[in-house]
Formats: C-alpha cells, sequence, structure tokens
C-alpha cells in the first residue's frame, strides 16, 4: 500500500500544546507515525494509510486555534529518521495553559437575631 505524508502547520506555544497535537494527530484514523519537525516545531509531520488530511486539520484546529494543511504527497518508501532526546527546559507555563484557578469552600453563617435588617 502507498501511504501518504501530510504537513501542517501548527502554531504551538509550549510543550503542553504540542503534546495536544501530537495526541490529536496519533488518534486520527489510519495514522502510523507523527513528528514535528522545524526550527520552532511548527511543522507537524503525519505519515499513514487513508488518512482524511482535512478532517485532521479540522480537529486540530479545534484543539490548538491554528493549523494550516500544508502538503499532501505520497511516499514510495519509508524513512527512518534516528531519535533525538528531547532537551529539559525550565521555562514557565505560558498564561494559554495555566491552571485555572479552582474555588475555594466558603461557610455559610445564619443570624440568630433576624429582626434586624443589615443590607440597605
Amino acid at each position: 500500500m502507498l501511504q501518504q505524508k501530510i504537513v501542517i502547520k501548527v502554531t504551538t506555544c509550549c510543550d503542553k500544546c504540542r503534546s495536544k497535537v501530537l495526541k490529536t494527530a496519533a488518534t486520527a484514523s489510519g495514522v502510523n507515525s507523527v513528528a514535528l519537525e522545524g526550527d520552532d516545531k511548527e511543522k507537524l509531520v503525519v505519515i499513514g494509510e487513508r488518512v482524511d488530511a482535512a478532517c485532521l486539520t479540522k480537529a486540530l484546529r479545534k484543539k490548538v486555534n491554528f493549523a494550516i494543511l500544508e502538503r499532501v504527497e505520497e511516499l514510495k518508501h519509508q524513512e527512518k529518521k534516528p531519535e533525538k532526546k528531547p532537551e529539559d527546559d525550565n521555562k514557565p507555563t505560558p498564561p494559554c495553559c495555566q491552571e485555572r484557578p479552582r474555588c475555594e469552600l466558603v461557610s455559610v453563617v445564619y443570624d440568630t437575631n433576624p429582626e434586624t435588617c443589615t443590607i440597605l
């Protein structure tokens, strides 16, 4: 079977966003391998059989808000690249990926003398 190579340009601001992109692409039907390439890891390369590139791009837009389908080409043979070890960066988490503040538990106190009104 002929495999296809799909290149999609995505904008990611941090490792968490990159992880979302990779997870979304990996769960698509027919995908065999997924990788981020380029200087800023802005190009998602998906290799698989019968992958719906338009549907994948739409799903990525829902996850990271920006994805452009750059090209789809057929591969006649598989290429294997050596794996690179990720570098451990201690960068601060950008605002788009920070957890939202949680609600605090508040206790309600009942007034024992309800005849006086304190709200004007």
